[in-house]
């Protein structure tokens, strides 16, 4: 009941290729895709030795979710979720940025924020600002892609422009879906008691149309805090209460690891891999309000996982 699925090696009909990024595994077939989200976990851009127990699923339920609910927005690549684990959709041109969304000082940004850094990918950011502060406004910080163990980079609005990784118009358009699909983000965390803090969002083209492709607001691509004592614990200093993948990270760096050359990834024992399973089950449920379904095909190994979702492809690729 426990087993990860960390690798995956399909040969769908059709089949023309396949890209294994850090979470995902993504087999293409002509202008459509199979993304199937593994149990990998990364932090620091760095795949982590072990996978994590339903993790896949939690993703790829919440990521089908919110990509439904936000289509009157920005249409989207997905079609079907065939299984738990696996995504199937239009195969999109994605423009080589991630537009990420911050409302609130806090991770990465307050950290360049302490060590005195008050520009951030061209945007500046207001003096005396204390950690989880909201921003008056929500202010969009992109990044390049990066490839498999290399870091994604900030890069400011004028630098993509400049460098013609994004025509300006385009950009322009990507810009008000990102705010846009991030207003909607807020007003769904907040019917479930949460804060949405930053997340990112990728985009592509397909047929000349902008698309909203991969997850959305999920815990892997997002923060999100707790509503309730957020102000007092801002008032006092104190640290909030999250949902977000921000407590691996945090577990990284207190037993030195940052994904710096040299540094070695701490033990993942039995425990702590229960103990983040266990976080990404509770996320799931405050997310979506709702018990995370496991079924009772739920399978006992990565083999019979891998068997499961290959019957459940093919069966959807025949009559599809």
């Amino acid at each position: 009941m426990n087993t990860a699925l960390t690798q995956t090696d399909f040969h769908f009909p059709r089949q023309t290729g396949v890209y294994h990024g850090k979470v995902r595994d993504v087999y293409f077939l002509n202008d459509r895709l199979v993304m199937v989200a593994t149990d990998r976990i990364s932090a620091f851009d760095v795949i982590l030795p072990h996978g994590i127990p339903f993790k896949g699923r939690i993703l790829n339920q919440i990521a089908a979710r919110f990509l439904r609910a936000t289509e009157d927005i920005v249409p989207n690549w997905l079609e079907a979720t065939p299984d738990p684990m696996v995504s199937v959709g239009r195969r999109c041109q994605g423009y080589p940025v991630e537009m990420i969304v911050r409302g609130y000082l806090c991770g990465s940004a307050w950290r360049a924020y302490q060590q005195g850094e008050r520009t951030l990918c061209g945007v500046r950011l207001p003096d005396g600002m204390r950690e989880n502060e909201a921003f008056p406004e929500p202010i969009i910080t992109p990044t390049t892609k990066a490839e498999i163990g290399e870091h994604d980079e900030n890069i400011s609005r004028e630098e993509i422009i400049a460098k013609g990784l994004v025509p300006e118009k385009e950009y322009e358009q990507l810009e008000r879906y990102s705010l846009a699909l991030f207003r909607r983000g807020q007003q769904m965390a907040a019917e479930r008691g949460l804060i949405l803090v930053d997340t990112k969002y990728e985009f592509g083209t397909y047929n000349g149309q902008i698309l909203l492709m991969d997850e959305v607001h999920t815990p892997d691509s997002s923060r999100y805090f707790y509503s309730d004592g957020y102000e007092e614990r801002f008032r006092n200093g104190q640290p909030q209460r999250q949902l977000s993948k921000e407590f691996v990270r945090e577990w990284l760096m207190q037993n030195g690891f940052q994904g710096k050359e040299g540094q070695q990834v701490p033990e993942m024992t039995p425990a702590v891999v229960d103990g983040i399973r266990d976080r990404y089950m509770e996320l799931y449920e405050h997310i979506t309000g709702e018990s995370l379904s496991l079924g009772c095909d739920v399978a006992d190994n990565s083999a019979a996982l891998a068997s499961r979702i290959q019957t459940n492809v093919l069966a959807y690729l025949s009559s599809h």
